[in-house]
């Protein structure tokens, strides 16, 4: 049970193992990872898909996030996500690596020597709010600007994720000191990332793409911002989902304090 690099081929194949676990089957959102990231897995023994996932995204020579750590139930406690985490993390090299791990996942990580750095909750509902009247709908033309802005504040780049924005997502907004962006996954539409200079800004962003897609809206918000956490709830958007952010040989990049919202966690 050798651990083999995956291809578009086996699409398939990884939304039956998300599945397998009672997660959605997210079949948009694995097709960006195959775009951007390495996905990784493990061949069942017995002949019927895939025993197990990772998948490695690069951000330039210093860093890289893991995630969609799945294994089949019926290949639970094998060490088969150990063994593809180790492979994972050769490929990995010298990078700073985070994740987010749910409960179930962090005592892994740990022993491998990932350490928590702070806690994420996705908050889903309905957005109740008035638009701001402060951003508007981005163009092509704005993407030098918008990437200009995520290397400052992200500290990595991420420009091959942010260049599919536009034809990945329902909508990108922009505004004076920030950007946002919503995507359609199961159920719902993630908001994500929003980079803004201030919460004000990012309120703006966050409250007018909720209302241009509509329906129920995903924010995966960090714990640590309190005032922002409140406004959502103010505002409809509640039921959390804890997760925790971990990282491992290093510390996150960037200005936390201006990234309001992941990509998604599985791209951080």
């Amino acid at each position: 049970m050798n651990p083999r690099l995956l291809s578009r081929a086996d699409l398939d194949a990884c939304t039956r193992l998300a599945q397998d676990r009672e997660w959605p089957p997210e079949r948009h959102k694995w097709g960006l990872l195959f775009e951007v990231g390495e996905v990784y897995g493990i061949d069942a023994p017995d002949g019927d898909g895939l025993a197990a996932t990772n998948i490695l995204t690069r951000y330039g020579p210093g860093h890289a996030v893991i995630s969609m750590v799945l294994t089949a139930a019926r290949y639970g406690r094998q060490g088969l996500a150990g063994k593809l985490m180790e492979h994972v993390l050769r490929q990995a090299g010298d990078r700073v690596v985070w994740l987010h791990a749910t409960e179930n996942g962090r005592p892994l990580y740990e022993r491998l020597g990932f350490r928590t750095v702070g806690r994420v909750a996705a908050h889903t509902g309905v957005f109740q709010g008035e638009r701001s009247g402060r951003t508007r709908p981005a163009a092509q033309e704005d993407l030098g600007a918008i990437l200009a802005l995520d290397a400052e504040v992200f500290g990595t780049d991420r420009s091959p994720l942010l260049r599919r924005m536009f034809d990945f997502g329902e909508q990108v907004r922009v505004t004076e000191g920030g950007f946002g962006h919503a995507w359609r996954n199961d159920g719902n539409v993630v908001i994500g990332p929003v980079v803004a200079r201030d919460q004000a800004t990012a309120e703006a962003l966050i409250g007018d793409l909720a209302l241009d897609v509509g329906g129920v809206v995903r924010l995966d918000l960090d714990l640590a911002k309190d005032d922002l956490v409140r406004w959502a709830g103010e505002h409809g958007i509640g039921n959390p989902w804890p997760v925790s952010l971990m990282v491992l040989g290093g510390e996150l990049p960037g200005d936390r304090a201006r990234q309001f919202l992941p990509y998604m966690q599985a791209l951080g």
